[in-house]
């Protein structure tokens, strides 16, 4: 029998107790949103005339160009590699996801490095042909967007390939059956089926655009991510600075509708076509390689062997004492963020299970919109309310005879509720997808046998998603490892980690010094996408 007390039981707390996860999201949220409807006409007036009209231009061309440029990389390489067979096909597959490792402004930078005027491709070049004016310059609108395409292209790949994976050649096969070309077949049959995954895949791309902050930084290519962080530590203005993220998070927000419209209408299942695919021959297999082979070069394996080299030539001298601190701030941070995370993911996707009213459910997406939130955004949103219960505090403190400086604004909190906002979808998603595994008769006979909620949740449901737990563990650890801006912007004085010390390396024009953390990072990152490629491999339930 149930207790008819137990606060677990009574139904009516189901939203309370997710609205209490979900304040980790919805606070610094509504914070930032408040200074939009808080207009400070000073404040306005300097930004409508220094700041958003280059942020607003940049921000465009950043949408427009990476969205076509993800959709130009990713649809043609996930019907090759899903549909067709030519020679490197199965390398390829998912050779093409990792990228996901390679943190954007990692491959920001390395690019530079490469491309730039003093880089070992222009010189090479000028050493063979003399002055080559006509190489396009890297530190340029251009280059920015072809540096986060390249990041982000896998996001539309890997929906689009599970798209075509699903239909497999039925579609093309029943068009051409009706009068179609294959490449009518494509383009009028498959390709607008594939058209909800495609469409997600471009939405996140550029969800990650707009939170960017690593890679335009090292271009000085101002968007709302940098204009934030300069407004709070270069002008010393956190007004100013929440004025911008109201207006990014605008930005933000549509983005999410989108994307969570674009979820409704997709529908994942288990691959079922027949292993018979269309056989490049002639010239289209060897276009087909160098195409695949180009794009995998230029967003992984060139950048990881430069990376390579650089770590090589300044071992010696650059590898010291404080390296170790760098890592151990890092591993310290990524564990405490990946344990809190998974556990209030846990929790989340229980009360979700256990209250299926529409209250909670909505609370619970909500609580999930951190991730679309960029860092800048949430370490603004959570600094505000730290600082105003700081103020208060301090004089409590004073008022008792204590005398301190600060009690919250110097500590990791601050860090660790930025991050846990952040990242709670991402270790919410593993969780609950291996939950719904678990029937409703399941549940019922758990329950019928005497045991509380509580004891089907320690029971029952933790360890049937042991596999999801372990699965939000890895990614929300790497995920912070990677982190830069949250990380740069909340931690502690002289608290820093790998991702601070690339930062501070790229600042300074010091690829090569940069080079050691960012291995660090990039090695982390493979993990996490190993697990992706397996689960691409069969197929998304």
């Amino acid at each position: 029998m149930q207790q008819r007390g137990s606060l677990w039981n009574w139904r009516g707390w189901g939203p309370l107790r997710a609205l209490a996860i979900a304040a980790l999201t919805l606070i610094p949220l509504f914070v930032v949103l408040a200074s939009f409807f808080d207009p400070q006409p000073e404040i306005w007036s300097h930004l409508a005339e220094y700041v958003l009209p280059g942020v607003l231009l940049n921000t465009v061309i950043l949408i427009f160009g990476v969205g076509a440029g993800v959709l130009f990389l990713g649809v043609p390489l996930a019907w090759l590699t899903a549909v067709c067979d030519f020679p490197g096909r199965r390398f390829f597959s998912w050779g093409l996801m990792l990228p996901l490792a390679i943190p954007a402004y990692v491959l920001a930078f390395v690019q530079v490095g490469l491309l730039d005027f003093t880089g070992p491709v222009q010189t090479t070049l000028r050493l063979w042909f003399g002055s080559v004016p006509w190489f396009p310059p890297i530190r340029s609108t251009g280059g920015v967007v072809l540096v986060l395409t390249l990041a982000f292209y896998p996001y539309v790949y890997l929906l689009a390939r599970n798209a075509f994976m699903t239909q497999g050649l039925r579609a093309v096969e029943a068009a051409q059956a009706l009068g179609y070309t294959r490449f009518q077949a494509f383009w009028k049959v498959a390709l607008p089926m594939a058209r909800p995954w495609i469409a997600g895949g471009m939405t996140l791309a550029l969800m990650e655009t707009l939170a960017d902050f690593g890679s335009v930084s090292i271009f000085s290519f101002d968007t709302f991510t940098t204009a934030i962080y300069k407004a709070w530590f270069s002008l010393f203005n956190l007004s100013a600075a929440s004025q911008l993220a109201s207006l990014l998070v605008l930005f933000v927000l549509v983005l999410a509708v989108v994307d969570q419209r674009l979820q409704d209408n997709r529908r994942y299942a288990n691959k079922s076509f027949s292993p018979v695919r269309i056989r490049l021959t002639g010239g289209s297999r060897w276009a087909a390689v160098v195409f695949c082979g180009l794009v995998f070069a230029m967003a992984f394996a060139v950048p990881l062997l430069q990376l390579l080299v650089w770590v090589r030539d300044v071992w010696v001298t650059d590898f010291d004492a404080r390296y170790p601190v760098f890592l151990l701030h890092s591993v310290w941070l990524a564990g405490l963020a990946a344990l809190v995370v998974t556990v209030l993911g846990l929790l989340l996707s229980a009360i979700r299970q256990h209250h299926k009213d529409q209250t909670t459910q909505w609370i619970v997406r909500l609580a999930t919109l951190g991730y679309a939130i960029p860092g800048t955004v949430l370490a603004v949103g959570v600094f505000i309310p730290v600082a105003w219960l700081d103020n208060r505090l301090i004089v409590l403190a004073s008022a008792l005879g204590w005398e301190v400086s600060e009690i919250l604004k110097g500590s990791l909190l601050v860090m660790l509720l930025a991050l846990s906002a952040r990242f709670l979808a991402v270790a919410y998603q593993p969780i609950d997808a291996a939950m719904q595994r678990i029937t409703r008769n399941q549940g019922n006979v758990a329950r019928s046998l005497g045991l509380s909620p509580r004891q089907v949740l320690l029971r029952l449901q933790l360890p049937m998603v042991r596999g999801g737990l372990m699965t939000a563990v890895l990614i929300v650890f790497v995920d912070v490892m990677k982190e830069m801006p949250i990380t740069l912007m909340t931690r502690p004085f002289g608290w820093d980690t790998l991702a601070v010390r690339v930062f501070e390396m790229t600042s300074e024009g010091m690829w090569d010094r940069a080079a050691l953390p960012s291995l660090a990072i990039v090695l982390a990152g493979l993990l996490p996408v190993i697990l992706l490629v397996r689960k691409s491999e069969t197929g998304f339930h």
